[in-house]
């Protein structure tokens, strides 16, 4: 995924500095959306194909959950861009992380 440990460590502090923590005017509002986002035929699609992002398997459509890539609560947005099909499992364990932090956890 990353090249080099300069090119990770580059990502991680562009993350720090355009990721903070997010008011609750923009959680509410990225919320609703997400809620919108959820009613779309793309979505629909993303769910019915039953993949979990994280671990790669497979779940009946009701068992899998709409993550943000980067979260909500640290100024994500509710683009499909930025959402991924999860587990629930998966999408727990996540919390408030983003994908680079997760790479980094397992270093």
């Amino acid at each position: 995924m990353f090249n080099d440990l300069s090119c990770l460590l580059q990502c991680v502090s562009t993350f720090w500095v355009y990721y903070s923590p997010a008011s609750k005017k923009h959680i509410s509002d990225e919320r609703i959306k997400a809620r919108k986002l959820k009613k779309t035929r793309w979505w629909l699609d993303q769910i019915n194909l039953g993949l979990c992002l994280y671990c790669q398997k497979t779940y009946k459509a009701e068992e899998l959950t709409m993550d943000h890539k980067v979260p909500v609560s640290r100024g994500g947005k509710s683009v499909k861009s930025n959402v991924v099909v999860a587990c629930k499992t998966c999408n727990t364990n996540k919390k408030a992380k983003t994908p680079v932090e997760l790479v980094l956890e397992k270093k």
